[in-house]
């Protein structure tokens, strides 16, 4: 089966695969446009991944150099660095969007983190960043942090967390509608993670000695199908199927944090266990390769339902304060993309004062 097959496949059973990465280089070189052409069906982006863009590359020196002539500051620079990378992305898979009637073709900006706590000031920068790109096919990211919800955020790892974010999908799209917006321009999905999930999990099964009773490695799938178990609940209910009917799309759940850490797990585990209708599944580079060669596609989330339930409860029924882990791991989460936002702006900085002392 060669990639396009596979990943057309993925897509007749409803899952869509997105490119987690994105740099000038992949832009350049054609190798972007050749993984849309495969069947990538959109792209996300984060600090992390710019920073690592920015500072391994040379590429960007040229656009530095002309800013820092102009006395922009770091943060501008790599505003401007960004959105031309956003840009370029979202002009290659527009023919995308459009032909998949506006629900895929997208292409992910994050606010900056330092916001996660602000709700109108993560409100001001979604609507700012969406005015600079001034790409439709455009999707701001923000994390489910609880000053973040009303603004429809999406960095998930708890039930609880993700039913907050449906409500405020579908409190959003209403008053949109009211306000006599179009629904069926807006897309949403609720980026639930599921390695991040694991790693913490199975780090308390083995502090606590509790493997002969835990299977490890599960844990994050099944909070995963939990939530897509309440995904498919809330999205045929009553309520949500008047607003179908005004032309409301689903918000579908998509699947973050899927390269496997732990070696004794399949390398495509969370890819092949998550595949089932209304989903997106993003994929970093060894993933998708991993996939592309050996992952095998069927449509299995539906399958482990009770099982997974039952491993939660297991979880919770244990000595493991699964509501405390779930919270840490959104404080450390919105911190990890933090640190990576300020190490981003100081490659940056470090760049051009580099680029200006070679000029002196």
């Amino acid at each position: 089966m060669t990639k396009s097959d596979k990943l057309l496949k993925l897509s007749s059973l409803g899952q869509s695969i997105w490119y987690d990465n994105l740099s000038r280089e992949l832009l350049n070189d054609g190798s972007l446009k050749e993984l849309i052409a495969t069947g990538i069906l959109g792209l996300t982006s984060n600090p992390a991944i710019f920073e690592k863009a920015i500072s391994s590359s040379d590429i960007y020196d040229n656009d530095i150099r002309a800013m820092s002539e102009l006395n922009k500051s770091d943060i501008e620079i790599y505003e401007e660095l960004a959105v031309s990378d956003i840009q370029s992305a979202a002009d290659l898979l527009f023919d995308t969007y459009i032909a998949t009637d506006k629900i895929d073709g997208l292409v992910s900006l994050e606010v900056n983190p330092h916001l996660a706590n602000d709700t109108q000031g993560t409100i001001l920068e979604a609507k700012r960043l969406f005015k600079q790109v001034n790409r439709p096919n455009l999707m701001i990211k923000v994390p489910a942090t609880p000053e973040g919800i009303p603004a429809i955020e999406h960095l998930i790892f708890s039930l609880e967390s993700y039913k907050e974010v449906v409500a405020a999908y579908l409190s959003g799209i209403s008053s949109f509608i009211n306000k006599s917006g179009d629904p069926s321009s807006v897309a949403s999905v609720a980026s639930i993670f599921v390695g991040r999930v694991d790693t913490s999990i199975d780090k308390s099964i083995e502090d606590l000695n509790l493997e002969s009773k835990i299977t490890k490695g599960f844990a994050g799938v099944a909070n995963a199908i939990s939530a897509y178990d309440y995904f498919k609940k809330s999205f045929s209910s009553d309520k949500f199927n008047d607003l179908a009917s005004q032309g409301v799309r689903v918000q579908r759940p998509l699947w973050a944090s899927t390269a496997v850490k732990n070696p004794d797990i399949r390398d495509v585990f969370y890819i092949e266990e998550l595949i089932g209708p209304n989903t997106v599944n993003t994929l970093p580079d060894a993933t998708l390769d991993a996939f592309m060669d050996h992952g095998v596609v069927s449509n299995t989330i539906d399958n482990n339902i009770s099982d997974s339930f039952s491993h939660l409860h297991l979880i919770e029924n244990s000595e493991i304060d699964l509501s405390k882990i779930m919270d840490d791991l959104l404080s450390d989460g919105v911190k990890i993309f933090s640190d990576a936002f300020d190490q981003l702006i100081d490659n940056v900085s470090r760049k051009r004062l580099s680029i200006y002392s070679e000029n002196l």
